[in-house]
């Protein structure tokens, strides 16, 4: 087992595809978090000057956002839709305002119920855009502030580079690790592999560990990189970034997905003797993993899936949260790619000479 794993680690090593694809997901991970990079406590005089609307929600607090709460919700939110009813509905000021004195009483999604009943669609949509409006500089540098009162820097940072780092990682892994097998798999090979002493659980931990093994090694290659430049960007703000926050990061969200690509990759090629069904496969399965649905007020947005192998954190810097139940979901991969693998091993014990 051991021999297996070092010779196909270093096999992978040597590759030039390998430092080749890890600029790759490097760049195309920064092009995403650098504006993340970009936080900090705005100077006196300072400003941020943006083109976006008053409230926005998807504002972010380096465009100048701040969240807005409670009735300063409320009021912006019926501002929006009096106006609505105004412009599209055509309804006199007075007929507008009795429907938002009419809405007072109830709460949102009983309001949103109330203007469907008179045709009124997407209020809730509307409600959803009023969640951010621009702040002056000491609202935003207390919102900032007050964020990190009991979190660091990194740890809202960690997560947006897990959400796209596990994003682009999986995509590179499903499409670098479909030569795991290919060797093994041609007729030669395969016949002499099963003539050898060599047990099942042996050949695909030894397999299947060395493919977890680089994608293990990728991760700590980007995590390494982006806590530095982390570090670098917010050295002037004084943040406070650890190297701990990354890792956590990636144990938790990327690296169940990563076992589980291998997982599949290990059944499929010793199920039809090639490497190649499972990229179509596995590329249908990240797709899935990455699809949008509606939650129970009929809003868009991610969710997460069951089985996902891919985490995503959609949200806001500094409000971002991992989908629901993700860490039983995650755990769920990894009893699942255990599974698979035992089945792996069952194949190829099967069809061993003797």
């Amino acid at each position: 087992m051991g021999v297996i794993l070092k010779r196909e680690v270093k096999n992978y090593v040597k590759s030039p595809l390998l430092w080749i694809g890890i600029a790759a997901v490097a760049f195309m991970v920064f092009q995403n978090v650098r504006p993340y990079l970009q936080i900090h406590y705005l100077a006196e005089g300072e400003e941020i000057v943006n083109e976006y609307p008053e409230t926005f929600r998807d504002g972010d607090v380096f465009d100048g956002y701040v969240p807005i709460e409670g009735e300063q919700r409320r009021k912006a939110w019926e501002e929006r839709i009096q106006k609505t009813l105004l412009s599209a509905f055509l309804l006199d000021p007075a007929g507008a305002q009795a429907v938002i004195d009419e809405m007072k009483e109830m709460d949102v999604p009983a309001a949103c119920n109330y203007l469907e009943e008179y045709g009124f669609y997407g209020a809730y949509g509307i409600y959803a855009d009023t969640a951010y409006r621009k702040g002056t500089r000491r609202e935003i540098n207390s919102y900032i502030a007050q964020k990190l009162e009991s979190r660091t820097f990194s740890y809202y940072f960690s997560r947006k580079f897990a959400d796209f780092a596990g994003l682009f990682l999986g995509f590179f892994a499903t499409l670098f690790l479909s030569v795991l097998f290919m060797q093994d798999t041609r007729k030669d090979t395969w016949e002499l592999l099963h003539t050898k002493p060599v047990g099942a659980g042996e050949y695909l931990v030894g397999k299947a560990g060395s493919g977890f093994a680089v994608c293990a090694l990728l991760l700590m290659v980007l995590s390494l990189i982006f806590w530095a430049l982390c570090a670098i960007f917010t050295k002037s703000s004084g943040f406070a970034v650890r190297l701990t926050d990354f890792l956590l990061a990636g144990c938790l969200y990327i690296l169940p997905n990563m076992l589980m690509i291998v997982s599949v990759y290990s059944l499929i090629s010793l199920l039809f003797k090639s490497p190649l069904p499972a990229v179509p496969l596995l590329l249908l399965y990240m797709v899935y993993s990455n699809m949008g649905s509606r939650n129970a007020e009929g809003v868009y947005g991610y969710y997460g899936r069951p089985f996902a192998i891919m985490v995503r954190f959609p949200g806001t810097f500094f409000d971002t949260a991992p989908p629901p139940l993700v860490l039983l979901n995650q755990g769920f991969l990894l009893l699942a790619s255990a599974g698979i693998l035992f089945i792996s091993a069952r194949i190829w014990k099967r069809r061993r000479f003797y």
